[in-house]
């Protein structure tokens, strides 16, 4: 028993939530700090490289997944965006040739969106950029720890999925 009548590893146990939540929390502030210098850079060499923005690279790289298109509704879906912020970028994109709205058949009002010929070299090369990119600004993490984090990141994202599904 401790001086003050309680049992020692009662105290312990007791700040230790308190002590894990701390620490949780300066992993996450960190984390997030992280993140955004790593999408500062990002989309600061997006635009220099290739003179187009972090959205736009990602409703490409959306697109490069379904080699049929995606409705927009899906689209948004995967992007986790509303259809309007989508909506735009789509529109950009076609102006540039670098996607094609095809519509859907026995659905007058839906179209699907998918990357075109020019389109999909175009992606193809800011890709293989921002591969290396990434490479290069997580180069202090070898492949297994990069694996290790991977893998609860991915733990957190399907328990959440799981408690709150949208």
């Amino acid at each position: 028993m401790a001086p003050n009548g309680t049992d020692a590893n009662t105290r312990t146990s007791a700040a230790a939530p308190d002590a894990a939540s701390k620490e949780r929390l300066r992993m996450w502030l960190r984390m997030l700090k992280s993140t955004r210098r790593v999408e500062a850079a990002l989309r600061e060499r997006l635009r220099r490289d290739f003179g187009t923005t972090l959205p736009r690279f990602d409703v490409m790289a959306a697109l490069a997944r379904y080699d049929d298109g995606l409705k927009m509704s899906a689209l948004s879906g995967v992007l986790r965006v509303s259809n309007g912020n989508v909506t735009g970028i789509v529109d950009r994109l076609a102006e540039e040739g670098l996607v094609v709205r095809v519509q859907v058949p026995g659905d007058r009002r839906a179209s699907l969106v998918r990357l075109t010929r020019k389109g999909q070299e175009v992606f193809a090369r800011q890709a293989a950029a921002h591969e290396a990119w990434i490479s290069e600004l997580l180069e202090d993490f070898t492949p297994e720890e990069a694996r290790i984090f991977s893998d609860r990141f991915d733990a957190v994202t399907h328990r959440n999925e799981e408690e709150d599904p949208e």
